[in-house]
């Protein structure tokens, strides 16, 4: 009987440790259920079809703490088209099949079919998710991924509210429209957006702030707050701090955010600290996010506009407003000053003193000192057949139809080209010129990196086919953060790397080039898997803008056989 007695007290005794443990953790698995539609939806105060998920554009926020499980089961309601699901920012350490990139990570999800998700989300942060097939992110299937700290553990930096912006652009012409256009001859742009839209919502036949406009024919919007494109209104107290939340998921401009009468200081960019600076504004790319804290030390009897507006590109899209209204003011009171003017669309200058101003935050993780292998891309215009497109180190990306993350595990050989990209490009090509050989080819090789090795990366822009036109392209790597080691003017050379920021540099997940110019990146080779980086303008990617990079495969664990299931792979799978 004693002995008995004490096996179960000890059996108690250790499911109460255990349970403790677990609490102390903090960790959990957070399940949802997704069905991906096509739906009505008026975004800019037009009705038009958008990619929605369970019913609601933009699709569920997720919210969850670092450590956290994430699992989502995504049912595939289109009729007609497959669906992935990319989670832009988060590393998928051990997970490289859930990374959500149709044709290097997984196949895509079919008709009525559904895919189970599963990663852990092990950094705070801000971060989003987006379909990253075709050009759904155009569609308007995004929404916001927003990981908070761990229990027990605290950011550097103190608020007492916060609010998520997720930033988008919208066109009237439907995506695939888009698509045909981008892939005729004569080639058909998808121009300029007809709006920007503020989570989701924006207005396109009114404005908020028509009495300042210069255009007589510009009529004053009139909500009464549950229209579908009503703009969220950022309610604040007097004399408190808040966080925003900012994150672009546009398909194509690059934005500038200004709020009336107040500063921001940033602190966050890319799901990582940053040395808080102060600014009046702040330039966000594609596939970018931050947070900066906003101080309410205005007067509380007034409202003030936030106003995004595009930048570096000639813009023919108006800004987006919305309205901070502050607690003793109401809400539907205007701001009886004009929103800030979003700096000319081509000040690259403003743009540059921005994005240097970023540094990590004292005790970040440093770089490694050396590099063992530069690669430097070079981003061009071309013709294939007669077709437009982009093409890096003239190779333009055309996906196969296997996934990489199947056919390189599996040996493969045949599912893609196995000749290697190559590392650079000729020495003498011209950046400040059109190509005098506007000519590319297509290619589906990888760069095969040596795992746990240290990569320098350099993004080497270009004149575009037309003469004196060079574009800004944001350019994304999945499954890794890198540390932004500079910026330069015209061709990188090697005595450039003396001038490397190795103290302090930013890291990220996104980083852009400027016209005519360069950036360079290193990042560590340290997560197993078939990863995509690539241009974050959606319709660049399409054509042809994007490297695939591979490491470590043979270590990567058991794959879902529903992720592999499609092209060669068949019953590969053990």
């Amino acid at each position: 009987m004693g002995s008995k007695s004490w096996g179960s007290r000890a059996l108690v005794f250790w499911c109460i440790v255990l349970s403790l443990i677990h609490v102390s953790s903090g960790s959990k698995s957070r399940h949802f259920k997704w069905e991906v539609e096509y739906m009505y939806r008026s975004p800019d105060c037009l009705e038009h079809v958008v990619m929605g998920i369970n019913g609601q554009f933009p699709g569920p926020t997720i919210r969850a703490k670092a450590g956290d499980t994430i699992v989502v089961e995504l049912t595939n309601k289109l009729n007609t088209e497959g669906v992935v699901i990319h989670w832009h920012g988060i590393r998928q350490l051990g997970t490289p099949w859930a990374d959500g990139t149709a044709s290097i990570s997984q196949c895509a999800i079919n008709p009525g079919e559904t895919f189970t998700y599963r990663f852990k989300v092990n950094r705070p942060g801000t971060y989003f998710y987006h379909g990253h097939y075709g050009m759904q992110r155009s569609a308007g299937l995004y929404g916001s991924l927003i990981v908070d700290v761990a229990d027990g553990q605290k950011e550097p930096f103190h608020y007492d509210g916060e609010f998520n912006l997720l930033l988008s652009d919208w066109w009237h012409k439907s995506v695939h429209d888009q698509e045909v256009g981008l892939s005729s001859n004569p080639f058909r742009w998808i121009g300029e957006p007809q709006s920007l839209l503020i989570n989701g919502r924006g207005q396109y036949n009114c404005s908020l702030a028509a009495k300042f406009s210069n255009n007589s024919s510009v009529s004053q919007c009139k909500f009464r707050g549950s229209e579908q494109c009503a703009p969220e209104i950022l309610r604040v107290r007097p004399n408190k701090v808040y966080r925003l939340r900012i994150a672009s998921t546009t398909a194509l401009a690059s934005l500038n955010l200004a709020i009336g009468g107040h500063k921001m200081v940033v602190v966050e960019a890319d799901g990582n600290y940053v040395q808080p600076f102060t600014v009046n504004d702040i330039d966000i790319y594609s596939g970018e996010s931050y947070s900066v804290l906003l101080r309410t030390d205005q007067g509380p009897y007034g409202n003030y506009w936030i106003s995004i507006g595009v930048r570096g590109r000639e813009p023919n899209t108006p800004q987006a407003l919305t309205i901070l209204n502050y607690f003793a003011t109401p809400a539907s009171k205007l701001p009886t000053s004009r929103p800030p003017v979003t700096p000319p669309w081509n000040d690259y200058n403003h743009s540059k003193a921005f994005t240097k101003s970023i540094f990590a935050l004292m005790g970040s993780p440093q770089p490694p000192k050396t590099h063992h292998r530069r690669i430097v891309l070079l981003n061009t215009q071309n013709k294939i057949n007669g077709f437009t497109k982009w093409s890096i180190n003239n190779v333009s990306l055309l996906l196969p139809p296997t996934p990489y993350l199947g056919s390189i595990k599996f040996g493969l050989n045949s599912a893609f080209d196995q000749r290697r990209p190559p590392d650079g490009f000729d020495t003498n090509y011209d950046v400040f010129k059109p190509p005098v050989n506007p000519n590319s080819t297509h290619g589906n090789g990888v760069y095969v990196i040596n795992f746990n090795t240290t990569v320098d990366v350099v993004l080497q822009n270009a004149n575009a086919l037309q003469e004196n036109v060079s574009e800004i392209h944001p350019w994304h790597l999945h499954g890794h953060d890198f540390w932004v080691l500079g910026y330069g003017e015209g061709k990188f050379k090697a005595e450039d790397e003396e001038r490397f920021n190795l103290k302090n540099p930013p890291l990220r997940n996104t980083a852009v080039i400027f016209p005519y110019g360069w950036t360079a990146l290193r990042f560590v080779a340290d997560n197993p898997g078939v990863w995509a980086f690539h241009c974050h303008i959606e319709p660049h990617l399409h054509m042809g803008m994007g490297v695939v990079f591979a490491e470590g495969v043979h270590r990567v664990g058991e794959i879902p056989r529903e992720a592999l299931a499609c092209g060669l792979i068949g019953n590969k799978q053990n």
